[in-house]
């Protein structure tokens, strides 16, 4: 007699294994129970996040230098779960005028540049007299000039934007160098948030452990365009482009990529810092030096360059306000679409940090958590499947 085979009902398909999917698959298998299949294109969890030891034994960044930080206590205690940390704070030079000077521009960024012996009052008068007034400040151009002026804006920001972006500061959003502090004191730290740490062991660690549970099931190198048809599920959560999950309905979606080109050097340190940026001289915006980040005891060293390019993986959104128009038309039309959710910079369009899309994730989870439960007590304890033909009859293939 032939074998009955058994078949996976899945409540939820996660489409993404980076923060945003993730986090929700770990909270929805353990905190409701529901059974949850993850997917991504990739051969890896943790998304963008993903290391790796390269083969010299060095623990390295695939996708560039991914620093944590976060004001959040909640998202922070939430991560905890999953590593322990190593303290890290950031620090950036930038390659100007033949030195190497702090970046963000701070005091001595200028005193260093211009050869004084300012204090932080004067430094601020400094700023003062070389702002250009501007009645409205609407490009990353605006930002700039009206902080510190034409002559630092020409030095540090307008040919960096112009490799990252590939046009001219005057022509973005000023979100993108709003990002970017100008302080009047000697704080060289990129980042001032409250908690800033590495993940001890690394973030692909830290992702094995949130989604080490036996509700959740991980299918990698799968696109889920291939296995809609296959696997009965009840939700999704998607967490790549909205427009590519539209059929390019409204036109593709703008999105600047990076390409990485790693090398292993024959020594201990190669960078004076973890990061140096070089806005005016070479092809790339940056170099990376992994070391810093990871505190790793070896022998060599590892670094990795970053030339930004218009084809490639999507990393970030391009935010000109005709790409604002076209995205909101996509976002109506996710709003409209049942028993899915968007979740991730490229589901909604937005340039986040790494604690931004966790507590993006989190919050989104409340909200499933509380539509669960009216629909438990809606459906006297039953659940629908998903709309989307998929019935146990017609599975292909077992997947468990």
């Amino acid at each position: 007699m032939k074998a009955e085979k058994k078949y996976t009902m899945f409540d939820y398909l996660i489409v993404g294994a980076g923060f945003a999917g993730s986090v929700i698959a770990e909270r929805l298998a353990t905190q409701l129970n529901k059974k949850v299949l993850i997917i991504d294109k990739r051969p890896h969890i943790a998304g963008n996040a993903f290391d790796h030891y390269n083969e010299e034994g060095i623990l390295v960044h695939k996708y560039g230098p991914h620093i944590f930080h976060t004001n959040s206590r909640d998202v922070f205690d939430y991560l905890s779960h999953f590593t322990a940390w190593r303290p890290y704070e950031h620090r950036v030079l930038a390659s100007v005028d033949g030195q190497l000077v702090p970046m963000p521009i701070n005091l001595d960024t200028i005193n260093k540049l211009y050869g004084l012996n300012l204090t932080s009052f004067d430094v601020d008068n400094f700023f003062k007299s070389v702002a250009e007034e501007v009645p409205t400040v609407q490009t990353s151009e605006d930002v700039v000039v009206s902080k510190v002026g034409r002559e630092l804006y020409e030095k540090f920001f307008r040919n960096y934007t112009r490799k990252q972006w590939g046009m001219d500061p005057s022509e973005l959003d000023k979100s993108v160098t709003s990002r970017v502090p100008v302080r009047t004191n000697r704080d060289d730290r990129y980042f001032t948030d409250t908690y800033q740490a590495m993940p001890l062991h690394g973030y692909t660690s830290m992702f094995e452990k949130m989604l080490d549970h036996p509700n959740i099931k991980i299918m990698l190198n799968t696109d889920y365009h291939e296995i809609m048809d296959m696997v009965p599920f009840r939700e999704m959560i998607f967490t790549g482009p909205v427009d590519e999950f539209f059929d390019y309905k409204y036109g593709k979606l703008p999105y600047r990529s990076l390409e990485f080109r790693h090398e292993t050097l024959e020594k201990e340190v190669h960078l004076p810092t973890a990061v140096v940026n070089f806005p005016n001289e070479h092809a790339y915006t940056r170099v990376t030096e992994f070391k810093y980040l990871t505190g790793q005891q070896h022998h060599k060293t590892s670094v990795v360059y970053e030339y930004p390019q218009a084809e490639g993986d999507p990393y970030y959104p391009v935010p000109k306000p005709e790409n604002a128009l076209i995205y909101n038309k996509y976002k109506k039309l996710a709003e409209e679409t049942p028993g899915v959710h968007f979740a991730g910079r490229l589901a909604t369009y937005k340039y986040y940090n790494m604690d931004q899309v966790v507590a993006q994730a989190l919050t989104l989870f409340k909200k499933i958590a509380a539509q669960e439960e009216t629909a438990t007590i809606l459906n006297g304890g039953k659940v629908k499947l998903n709309p989307n033909g998929v019935t146990l009859e017609n599975i292909g293939s077992e997947i468990g």
